[in-house]
């Protein structure tokens, strides 16, 4: 392995971070080290870098579609995962790394049990707003990986 695509496999390895912890834009990430290794290499590494993007870009939509029809059913509405957002990204750095998990469970409770005015639907709502959360994560995992791999396959065939 050159220098570069050892450069570019750590940058992946802190997009998979990125898309795990949800702090760093991490499927982007992974995808701009594929851009970086397909402008270096040139030729038949701009396919590689189209499906990567192509992964990318319908695991994106494809979170939003599934974690939205999640939400929807449960009834939780946009406005309490806008507040769980907000005190998510306070949360972080009131209290690093744990801060953004713990605020946001916090806050979607609350501003549910203030919606609603009792305690069992809305630890269901945040039950629910979580599972939604773990979606999404899979599937921005899924659409890296992808990348990955089709970047593993263009290395071996480059």
């Amino acid at each position: 392995m050159s220098a570069l695509e050892v450069i570019c496999a750590l940058i992946m390895v802190v997009g998979l971070f990125g898309v795990v912890v949800q702090v760093l834009p991490g499927s982007l990430i992974v995808l701009g080290a594929v851009l970086i290794w397909a402008i270096a290499t040139g030729g038949g590494a701009w396919w590689v870098f189209v499906i990567g993007a192509l992964a990318v870009v319908a695991a994106g939509v494809g979170k939003y579609l599934l974690a939205g029809r999640g939400l929807k059913r449960a009834g939780v509405p946009n406005s309490t995962l806008i507040w769980g957002g907000i005190a998510g990204v306070v949360g972080f750095f009131v209290v690093p790394v744990i801060g953004l998990p713990l605020f946001f469970v916090l806050a979607v409770f609350l501003a549910e049990w203030i919606r609603l005015r009792d305690l069992a639907p809305a630890w269901s709502s945040t039950k629910s707003a979580l599972r939604a959360t773990g979606v999404t994560i899979l599937v921005e995992l899924a659409g890296a990986m992808v990348a990955i791999g089709a970047w593993v396959v263009g290395l071996i065939v480059t």
